[in-house]
């Protein structure tokens, strides 16, 4: 296995308030972690412990205030092609109501991710390669088609931004607490589907989450922060 992911003293600090009166708030404090190869690495914690914010320093959304991030030996602030960035990594997020415009269709999402990362040019290609997909999440292109999110179950939706996320063929993917909005009926079924995508592309996985039971239930290596 080789290191994919390195943090070291990975440190955020935001300031709040005006000149006179700032107050300075640390919300990563000097954390440090690596990630190997077809890992599923947890970052465990309660709410407010710093999770979401490596997660947002990891993707490139926030700087951090000190301490570093590697990814295959870069630096991540010194990356400059943005676009191989997110093709690279990708992430799924908590809420799938949010990650999708209620007035855009599901499917336009997929094509949308194919021609901006230019994957694949011929639209039936591209259809099937998204039939692919969905079929490794336990969906097919024909229960999206031309259905908005808000036609779909939670399960589906999230289902839906995973297999969208696997469309580029990410070496990592970051999922930041996915389950936490979902039928709790249907958590179990979705957490398992990190491990399968594990399996079946070989790819990396940082899975957040406050829930002790599934980190350990899930991971090859677990990490738990505190406030």
């Amino acid at each position: 296995m080789s290191t994919i992911l390195k943090a070291n003293n990975l440190t955020k600090i935001f300031s709040l308030g005006g000149l006179l009166s700032r107050t300075k708030i640390t919300a990563v404090d000097h954390v440090s972690f690596t990630v190997e190869s077809s890992e599923i690495f947890t970052l465990a914690g309660e709410s407010g412990c710093g999770k979401s914010t490596t997660a947002r320093m990891i993707l490139g959304f926030e700087i951090p205030t000190s301490g570093e991030l590697h990814y295959l030996d870069q630096n991540i602030q010194s990356v400059k092609d943005k676009k191989a960035w997110f093709k690279e990594v990708q992430a799924v997020f908590q809420n799938p109501f949010e990650s999708f415009n209620p007035l855009r269709k599901v499917e336009s999402y997929f094509f949308e991710t194919v021609n901006n990362f230019h994957i694949e040019k011929n639209e039936k290609r591209a259809e099937q390669l998204i039939e692919e997909k969905l079929q490794a999440v336990g969906l097919t292109y024909h229960e999206i088609a031309g259905k908005y999110p808000g036609e779909l179950s939670g399960g589906q939706l999230q289902r839906s931004s995973i297999a969208r996320s696997l469309l580029t063929n990410p070496s990592l993917l970051i999922a930041d607490e996915p389950v936490s909005m979902v039928d709790a009926s249907l958590r179990m079924s979705i957490v398992n589907l990190f491990r399968e995508m594990r399996d079946s592309f070989g790819v990396s996985v940082i899975y957040i989450t406050h829930d002790l039971a599934t980190a350990y239930y899930i991971s090859d290596q677990i990490a738990i922060m505190f406030r």
